[in-house]
């Protein structure tokens, strides 16, 4: 597999909801030297299983175990939101500190709580993720002895090639700018989740679609009570987000 000699191991995106982690996502995919897996820790949540490689795993230490076994094969990239807290990643040590590296995404929740109510106009508090991502990122930064990386949407958008190439040298890939634009198409690997990656699938690369008809998070009753509890998280993480 090429690549696969400075890629080896796990490469693990870590994201809240709705910060273009599906756009990250399709970019791994057009890089072409990473065997990539789509949300594996939230589809077991939300459907009971998820598969890995063509293994089935129906808890958090199966998953674990699944993406060890498909990085034997060659490297491996997955993303998954944190929607919600995931106690077997948390008390896996190995995984944390030796088996896989881990990249965190963000986005300022303003913009991630008036994404996700245009989805789910139902959303609870915990789901808006960045509590449990800060919690996760602590978690490795305690094991690893070093503050893992972290990319904030916002810059990512703004400036795609620069973030990206900062992010292959800090991981240790090669950067392929080709990978940066890719063709529309709806891929197989969301399609259990589709209903929330549209935007992705009418994308060609790192470009945000025009919308104009979000809700005003701080004006809302609820929503501005989410803001002012995750952005506490949020502003915690960007404070070790890559600087170009």
């Amino acid at each position: 597999m090429p690549g696969s000699e400075q890629s080896a191991g796990i490469l693990a995106l870590w994201s809240a909801p709705r910060c273009r982690s599906t756009a990250f996502f399709r970019m791994m995919i057009e890089r072409g030297d990473f065997t990539t897996v789509h949300e594996p820790f939230a589809y077991l949540t939300e459907f009971g299983f998820s598969e890995v490689g063509g293994v089935r795993a129906t808890e958090e230490r199966g998953v674990l175990d699944a993406l060890r076994g498909l990085a034997g094969r060659g490297p491996v990239f997955f993303k998954n939101t944190m929607d919600e807290r995931y106690p077997g990643v948390l008390a896996d040590a190995g995984f944390l500190a030796r088996d896989a590296r881990h990249v965190f995404l963000i986005r300022h929740p303003r913009e991630t709580i008036a994404s996700y109510y245009a989805i789910d106009p139902g959303v609870k508090l915990r789901r808006i993720g960045f509590e449990t991502e800060y919690e996760l990122f602590e978690a490795v930064r305690r094991q690893t002895g070093e503050p893992p990386l972290v990319i904030d949407a916002h810059d990512l958008m703004a400036d795609p090639e620069g973030i990206i190439r900062a992010f292959c040298l800090r991981v240790g890939i090669d950067f392929r700018p080709k990978a940066l634009a890719w063709r529309p198409e709806s891929r197989g690997e969301w399609q259990p989740s589709r209903e929330w990656h549209h935007d992705v699938d009418a994308s060609s690369g790192f470009r945000a679609p025009e919308k104009d008809e979000y809700v005003d998070v701080e004006g809302h009753p609820v929503l501005s009570g989410y803001l002012a509890y995750h952005l506490p998280y949020y502003n915690a993480l960007r404070t070790w987000r890559v600087r170009l």
